[in-house]
């Protein structure tokens, strides 16, 4: 049964999803457009979200509908991305109804007297929470939609899927989902990293590979408007071993000439001498917003123009790709 396309003003939980599964950054773009929408955000990670619209749909003045609406033409003319959305009185809906938009166009709100009406003639594996097992149990014993599921006594499907699965399950089926949407936002960590086709000695390839990951980070945070205050180098050994080590640095920041000093500090406490790498990670660690990050004013005019070049080479990335531009010992490397 497809509900009607109005929503009632109680409709508060929205339920985002991305029919495949984006890359890190990508998702993260996605939660800072829900932000926009409402302050409520609870990240679902690697491919959904939660958003409490209760106090957003007074505030932006228009229906649940139209919010899910702006938010899916915002994805695909910014991020490129279709998201797929469900708005409903509780988690439990709005996921279930997420779950049945698999087309372009995917915006379905359900009011919440009409929750019961059209949950009732989906298959029961459709909703949100009943797992594949579970649904075949309930199939099993008769029960092939959410309909059926809420017409059963609740003690006889604690029976079937045992105490707390089958009180939820059963309390899900009638709509009934006191969850709230609780903020949470991605861990504040970032990394790149690079795996060596062949066991690595070479300290100058070594050298190279971390100061392309080192330009790679740099370049991820500066986009997302984020500084780092610390860095964890990863090194994988041959043989299974590895050597892992984190810094502070000495205030926030996104820029390669900061990050790239503390990498080759963390690199040569390594010691590796005649150490085997199969592969070698960075990650930004304790992430804060950059514009929180109290900018002093430098006399080093070598520092000023290399913070300069660098907005240029970002400009040139954000255009023409991430290899377009960059050192030139990695450049000569590539030619």
């Amino acid at each position: 049964m497809e509900p009607r396309r109005t929503t009632s003003e109680r409709v508060s939980v929205m339920h985002v999803r991305c029919p495949e599964r984006p890359g890190e950054e990508t998702y993260r773009q996605v939660l800072e457009l829900l932000a926009e929408l409402s302050p409520v955000v609870q990240a679902l990670p690697p491919a959904a979200a939660l958003v409490d619209l209760t106090g957003a749909l007074p505030y932006h003045g228009v229906g649940a509908r139209h919010l899910g609406e702006i938010l899916r033409v915002r994805a695909i003319s910014r991020l490129g991305v279709d998201v797929r959305v469900g708005i409903g009185p509780t988690i439990t809906v709005a996921a279930t109804a997420s779950g049945q938009v698999d087309e372009p166009g995917g915006v379905l709100a359900v009011a919440p007297d009409e929750a019961a009406d059209w949950l009732g003639p989906l298959p029961v594996e459709a909703l949100h929470g009943i797992g594949s097992r579970q649904a075949r149990a309930l199939r099993e014993y008769g029960v092939h939609s959410v309909g059926l599921l809420a017409a059963v006594p609740p003690a006889t499907v604690q029976r079937v899927l045992g105490g707390r699965a089958g009180r939820l399950a059963a309390d899900r089926a009638r709509g009934v989902d006191p969850r709230p949407v609780t903020p949470r936002a991605l861990p504040a960590s970032a990394g790149v990293s690079r795996t060596f086709a062949r066991h690595t000695l070479d300290g100058a390839a070594v050298r190279g590979a971390l100061l392309d990951l080192v330009v790679r980070l740099g370049h991820q945070l500066r986009r997302r408007g984020q500084a780092a205050r610390g860095l964890t180098l990863t090194l994988r050994l041959a043989g299974g071993t590895g050597w892992e080590r984190t810094r502070r640095l000495p205030e926030p920041s996104a820029h390669d000439d900061d990050l790239r000093a503390l990498a080759y500090r963390l690199m040569d406490a390594a010691g590796l001498q005649r150490g085997r790498l199969t592969g070698i990670a960075l990650r930004a660690e304790d992430l804060v917003a950059a514009d929180r990050v109290t900018r002093q004013l430098s006399l080093d005019r070598g520092r000023e123009s290399r913070l300069a070049a660098e907005r240029v080479g970002d400009r040139i990335r954000e255009r023409f790709g991430p290899g377009a531009i960059g050192p030139a010992a990695l450049l000569a490397k590539a030619s």
